[in-house]
């Protein structure tokens, strides 16, 4: 059984009541909730917001809502206290996907690839990622006596880039991990975690009002 969290606090600086922010006339929390409602490998849907609005139309799409105390509606808190907090009142799910209503164009066949492939290699974990420029690794950082060296070696900043390894961002759209191991150690990178590639359209998170103008402009182009 397979517990699906949709985390959607009502406060944002980028945009105003961001999560219930129109995108081709529907709310943009529509699209995630419409995305997990149509997987083949989600069991139970549960809408986890401070938001007396957010939970409303969280109750017209048919899924469950759970609201959480103001302490974990701030602009630090982290996911895994949103988790920890819905598996309070939802247990004996083994597994738990993570799907944040900022990633819009994340489909329901995004999540079932994703879980066919963590089941498959029998990972623990599994993020989504989309590639990234690899020339971070030529970066430098400074080390505690205030001297250069390499972000993550000392080879990497003077090697071609064709040489590189290629490297990876965390989208923000697809998160999977067993719950039991999550309960005792709770991040989502744990021993065995794999990744879901997705490319730079389905990977887009809406963080700003440009953003949001971008994902309009993305769904009228495809109509």
């Amino acid at each position: 059984m397979n517990l699906a969290i949709i985390p959607a606090r009502s406060g944002s600086k980028g945009i105003k009541n961001k999560n219930l922010a129109l995108l081709n006339n529907k709310p943009l929390l529509y699209y995630t909730v419409y995305a997990a409602k149509n997987s083949h490998f989600i069991d139970k849907i549960v809408l986890n917001s401070d938001g007396d609005e957010i939970l409303e139309y969280g109750k017209t799409q048919d899924i469950d809502t759970l609201k959480r105390p103001i302490e974990l509606a701030q602009d630090d808190t982290t996911s895994d206290k949103v988790i920890l907090h819905t598996l309070k009142f939802y247990k004996y799910y083994e597994n738990i996907i993570f799907l944040q209503p900022t990633s819009p164009f994340r489909t329901y066949k995004h999540i079932d690839e994703a879980f066919l492939k963590f089941q498959e290699e029998q990972s623990n974990a599994l993020i989504s990622v989309t590639e990234y420029d690899n020339k971070i690794l030529k970066a430098f950082i400074m080390s505690k006596k205030g001297y250069l060296q390499g972000i993550c070696n000392n080879s990497y900043p003077f090697m071609p880039r064709q040489k590189l390894p290629k490297t990876y961002m965390s989208n923000g759209a697809i998160y999977i991990i067993k719950t039991d191991l999550f309960l005792k150690n709770p991040t989502f990178f744990q021993e065995k975690t794999t990744y879901y590639i997705m490319d730079e359209k389905s990977s887009l998170d809406i963080d700003s009002t440009k953003d949001l103008k971008k994902a309009n402009t993305i769904l009228q182009s495809s109509l």
